[in-house]
């Protein structure tokens, strides 16, 4: 997911900790975590708010009634597909972890045997499992993306084992959202569950229901833990974090509220095996029906469209640009042809408002363009050399990633031959082969640049507001940032396919 959009999907480190999409074979991506063991001292304290507020113990004693209410309207997704080539898949992660001997090991041991991991030959059908409601009774279903990403065919399976057909009727990868219809049969009514109109607080009894590792009509119960999670499966991230058990199967599940209306859409769990750790991920319901919305009356998502590739800016960043706050959405570049191109947009520019809202960071300036209509007419405060400005932008509509990846690209300048140290950096350059930049050809592993994340074979393409064809260039832009009495320079690097800024300060003087 690399292509030039709205938003830069933040890098993860990896170490081990694995986050899960919940379908049945679906591996989502990897997070980096560790879990560090301490001792506590517990004393007893009077709490500030003894006084105004009462504590008292609120948790339902049954919630047999709500899920007697809403689990007619969940349903199991069988989908068959087309197996891609398991050495290629790079998932190799446990797929179960019980203590040898236990009943549960030797259930999933069966379970397994019927359902052999990287088994299939490349192009032989396979099948994967979900979960996912009803949101009508004419027979509307709400799933993830990733459980119907490669279908050749899906059945949907109700509460009281019916089997019906479903048809997919549009997809939206950048949420990992989907809606299927199935046709009911002569007098048949689904029953449907809706989407809640209040978003949920941090500490609400949430029940999740869904098909995990096939056993379908599973119920579990906790709360909600967190909100506005970013794990990097894409640039809209907004998951509301949970603690009631989900599992792989558990994808395209509802998250209810006890009144039994859909507060979340479960799409990914964290997870050392692959197990339920208490750690549990769901679209929140605000963001899902606007989506489904959308694919059902268009069958596709109507997103506003900037055309700027963005990263955050740090206080580092901040500094090499006079800036006074570390917020705003910083500019890697600007498509061709795009809203921000005929604004007059730059690579370099901190957009930090849209219609006089500050713009926090850039995955919030990716969530209000894309609610945005296309066509739509804003006014974006940016900053640039020192000072804000304000541009007049006429949003388009969000291209196909076809259309993204034929954006033009400039053809790079000769360069020279020499090289170059920046020791106060602890970084050498030199010219690359392709004149594309200037290259990183040594790193001091004790320097800042290495501290930066910055490695050899790295391409540097801009320094300051200026892009750097020769060492000696990467040299001159320095000096005149640190004469300009700049606190940090800001570099443009990239490595491998993606493209950051990165700020290096200057030592005190």
């Amino acid at each position: 997911m690399n292509n030039p959009i709205d938003n830069q999907i933040p890098s993860q480190k990896k170490r081990g900790v694995r986050a899960y999409a919940l379908a049945g074979t679906a591996l989502a991506l990897v997070l980096g975590g560790a879990v560090v063991g301490s001792s506590f001292e517990f004393t007893r304290a009077t709490p500030a708010y003894a006084d105004a507020v009462q504590v008292q113990n609120v948790g339902p004693a049954s919630f047999a009634d709500v899920v007697d209410k809403v689990r007619p309207a969940v349903v199991s997704v069988r989908v068959k597909s087309i197996a891609e080539d398991a050495s290629a898949s790079g998932d190799d992660t446990p797929f179960f972890d019980f203590p040898p001997g236990t009943p549960m090991e030797r259930f999933f041991k069966q379970f397994r045997q019927q359902n052999p991991k990287g088994q299939h030959e490349q192009g032989a059908p396979q099948m994967s499992l979900g979960s996912g409601f009803f949101i009508s009774d004419d027979g509307y279903v709400v799933t993830n993306n990733h459980v119907v990403d490669k279908e050749q065919s899906v059945t949907v399976v109700l509460d009281d084992g019916t089997e019906l057909d479903a048809k997919v009727i549009g997809k939206d990868e950048k949420t990992d959202l989907a809606l299927l219809k199935v046709a009911p049969k002569a007098g048949m009514k689904f029953t449907y569950v809706q989407f809640a109109q209040t978003e949920p607080r941090i500490g609400d009894w949430v029940v999740a229901v869904g098909n995990p590792f096939g056993l379908g009509g599973t119920v579990t119960a906790g709360i909600i833990s967190a909100r506005g999670r970013q794990i990097g499966a894409g640039p809209y991230d907004d998951f509301l974090q949970i603690d009631a058990a989900v599992n792989k199967g558990n994808s395209g599940g509802p998250t209810f509220n006890p009144k039994g209306e859909v507060v979340g859409i479960n799409t990914a769990i964290f997870s050392p095996s692959g197990g339920s750790v208490g750690i549990a991920f769901a679209i929140p319901a605000s963001e899902a029906s606007k989506i489904i919305t959308d694919i059902k009356d268009h069958g596709t998502v109507v997103r506003g469209w900037l055309g700027v590739g963005i990263q955050s800016i740090n206080r580092g960043l901040a500094d090499s640009m006079k800036m006074d706050s570390a917020s705003g959405a910083l500019v890697r570049d600007v498509q061709s042809g795009s809203p921000a191109e005929k604004a007059g947009f730059k690579s370099g520019d901190a957009l930090i408002a849209i219609d006089g809202k500050p713009v926090k960071d850039d995955h919030d300036l990716s969530a209000q363009i894309a609610d945005m209509e296309p066509g739509k007419a804003i006014k974006i405060t940016y900053w640039r050399d020192g000072a804000s400005h304000d541009a007049s932008v006429t949003l388009g509509t969000y291209p196909t990633d076809a259309q993204l990846a034929a954006a033009d690209k400039t053809a790079p300048a000769p360069a020279d031959k020499g090289t170059a140290s920046l020791s106060d950096f602890g970084l050498t350059v030199q010219p690359t082969d392709d004149a594309s930049g200037v290259a990183v050809s040594d790193v001091d592993p004790n320097g800042q640049a290495a501290e930066a994340g910055i490695q050899a074979g790295d391409v540097i393409l801009r320094v300051g507001n200026a892009d750097v064809k020769t060492p000696s260039e990467v040299q001159k832009q320095v000096a005149d940032a640190k004469a300009a009495g700049l606190k940090a320079v800001r570099l443009m690097v990239k490595s491998g396919d993606q493209t950051q800024f990165v700020a290096l300060t200057f030592a005190a003087s």
